[in-house]
């Protein structure tokens, strides 16, 4: 893969949601500001916390009182979608992106998203699948319900897009307003509303291959969520077809990738 090219300067918003992250969050935060101030852009991380029952949103203030743009925003608890949209909303960036608090991708690897949208993008989402990508440490049955979940999500509603799940995305501030208000699920799934809204708004969705590393102590429970998780497919696929418009106005993917 060629290095991507990433513009001089730009306006990135990091927004990370957190809920009950006491034990990981100061090391995410830390490894994303080392890596920031490496740069020339203009940044800031804004963690949002989810009605954290923990110590997690002490631990960010305690950060933020030494790096000023690091900064807190406090949410009731609502679930990860929630926590994504407000603090999407919220941000100020030009690009904003979307980052799970186990920083399970390597965080050098934001650069392709950067690439990706300052050269045209709407929304730029990792795929941990096909050449150039890596899964890392990830147990084969969790792989196996992954891969059949994304199978269901490709005949019922997002055909063409490998990995819809991946907790690590990107969208331009345009794309963020186009999309967010009109998302209506708090929970695991919501990605799904997401990428639909986006592809019935006409917007261009780029994938990125990315190196994931799989983290044992995920919120996710595969036995606890999937139904749930695939009843919101549903939901999301009734909205598409009557509540936000048609999913592609053609039938044919609006995705691609890059390398």
């Amino acid at each position: 893969m060629e290095p991507p090219t990433v513009p001089a300067g730009p306006s990135v918003s990091i927004v990370v949601p957190a809920f009950n992250e006491e034990r990981r969050i100061t090391a995410t935060l830390e490894s994303l500001c080392a890596y920031l101030r490496g740069t020339s852009w203009d940044w800031d991380v804004r963690v949002v916390d989810d009605g954290s029952a923990d110590d997690t949103r002490r631990l960010v203030a305690a950060l933020a009182a030494e790096e000023p743009r690091v900064v807190i925003q406090a949410e009731p608890h609502r679930g990860k979608g929630g926590a994504v949209k407000a603090g999407l909303l919220a941000a100020r960036g030009a690009y904003r992106f979307m980052c799970d608090a186990d920083l399970s991708m390597p965080v050098e690897q934001l650069s392709r998203f950067l690439s990706a949208v300052s050269s045209g993008a709407d929304v730029v989402i990792a795929t941990r699948e096909g050449r150039d990508a890596a899964r890392v440490g990830e147990p084969a049955h969790r792989h196996l319900i992954g891969r059949g979940f994304n199978f269901a999500v490709q005949r019922l509603l997002l055909p063409g897009i490998n990995d819809s799940q991946c907790g690590f995305k990107m969208f331009s501030a345009a794309a963020v307003a186009a999309i967010f208000p009109k998302g209506s699920l708090d929970g695991w799934a919501f990605d799904l509303e997401v990428l639909a809204i986006a592809r019935a708004e006409g917007l261009h969705i780029v994938e990125v291959p990315v190196e994931w590393h799989y983290r044992p102590d995920s919120h996710v429970r595969i036995a606890r969520d999937a139904a749930g998780m695939f009843r919101d497919l549903l939901t999301v696929r009734r909205r598409a077809r009557g509540g936000f418009g048609s999913i592609s106005g053609d039938g044919r993917p609006q995705v691609s990738t890059r390398r």
